[in-house]
């Protein structure tokens, strides 16, 4: 992308804000992996990863004074008949906004949203933050439809099991006494098998596959795909992020037996216990709408739900959005989708699942 500046005249005369190039990647990511508000979303590398897999359009944007980044904000364009026409933290990320080091590299990023949602012409403007940014102020709303699940873990795993609730904790021994192991792929095939077959009994549309080998390329390491079988044959598996201190079980699902063995439970003390030998100190659980099973089954595990302030600026559209699936509109669809034959939903969904993050 061809960078452009803009400098609002309250701003001191050395801030600007541009558009990442390329060759800018390396000192985003370095800003990224410093600033304290940042998250693993707002690394540079989701640009490729959402662009190629998607076909959506982005715009990463950052702050820069004096030579530094002192402030970024990754944006994309959703554009839908279903779902309407949105810009807003990046799609399929559960956290995203403005990061930066001064209030006024923060204004001057919102300025450049505020630009471009009306350039665009979209429905609404929405940050996806941990911390709301815009407390108070009229111009945003915020709603409450998702919560986040993330908790301290130690190094020591008698430690970490004792922590589980009992019930939850009878679930992981049985995934145990079953014979479940854990294992590590270095490709996203089993895994991807698992997730289609978790989200279709669910009636919810599939991600293409191309997408998690993109992200395990793009990521590396910190990417892991961890796989749960019991006797060779593939029970669950999932795909998880690895941020600073923190693990991130971001995409997961079980075949049919997984509920018979406790395949899921067994998955997270598996995952749980190789991020806490690995140094990790936070199990982010990640995002769950409020009232669905997801939530439940994170609260069983002795998490704290947080409430996530996402914050929405309204422009063309009159109210806030609803692409939720308990919103009754959607539930015929669901079940449609359900009675489809999984080689056609894995076929179909891809193309419908863009729109959806």
């Amino acid at each position: 992308m061809v960078a452009t500046e803009t400098a609002p005249a309250a701003a001191a005369a050395s801030l600007s804000v541009k558009l990442m190039a390329p060759h800018d990647r390396a000192r985003w990511d370095a800003f990224v992996r410093a600033c304290p508000d940042a998250t693993f979303f707002h690394l540079s590398g989701w640009q490729s990863v959402i662009e190629q897999s998607f076909k959506l359009k982005t715009w990463f944007y950052y702050a820069e004074q004096d030579g530094q980044i002192v402030g970024v904000l990754p944006l994309c364009e959703i554009k839908s008949r279903l779902f309407g026409h949105a810009l807003g933290a990046m799609q399929f990320c559960v956290y995203g906004g403005v990061a930066a080091l001064s209030d006024e590299a923060r204004t001057l990023l919102d300025g450049a949203a505020d630009k471009l949602a009306r350039e665009l012409g979209v429905g609404h403007l929405e940050y996806r933050n941990l911390v709301a940014a815009h407390p108070g102020d009229p111009a945003w709303h915020t709603k409450e439809l998702y919560v986040t699940f993330r908790k301290a873990i130690s190094g020591d795993d008698e430690e970490n099991m004792n922590a589980i609730p009992r019930k939850q904790r009878a679930m992981v021994r049985k995934g145990i006494k079953l014979g479940l192991v854990g294992e590590v792929d270095d490709n996203v095939d089993r895994m991807f098998e698992a997730y289609a077959s978790s989200v279709h009994r669910l009636g919810t549309p599939v991600f293409p596959k191309k997408y998690f080998a993109l992200l395990k390329e793009t990521f590396g390491d910190e990417c892991e795909v961890r796989v749960i079988t019991q006797n060779g044959a593939l029970v669950a598996a999932v795909l998880s992020f690895y941020w600073r201190d923190e693990v991130v079980p971001y995409y997961g699902g079980g075949m049919p037996i997984a509920r018979d063995v406790a395949g899921n439970d067994f998955m997270y003390w598996n995952l749980m216990q190789a991020a806490a030998a690995r140094g990790a100190r936070l199990f982010d659980f990640g995002r769950s709408k409020l009232g669905t099973g997801a939530y439940d089954f994170k609260k069983n595990w002795g998490f704290t739900a947080q409430h996530l302030p996402y914050e929405y600026k309204l422009y063309a559209a009159s109210e806030l959005p609803d692409n939720n699936p308990l919103n009754p509109k959607y539930q015929l669809f669901i079940k449609m989708w359900k009675k489809l034959p999984l080689p056609l939903a894995n076929l179909l969904g891809p193309h419908i699942v863009r729109n959806l993050g």
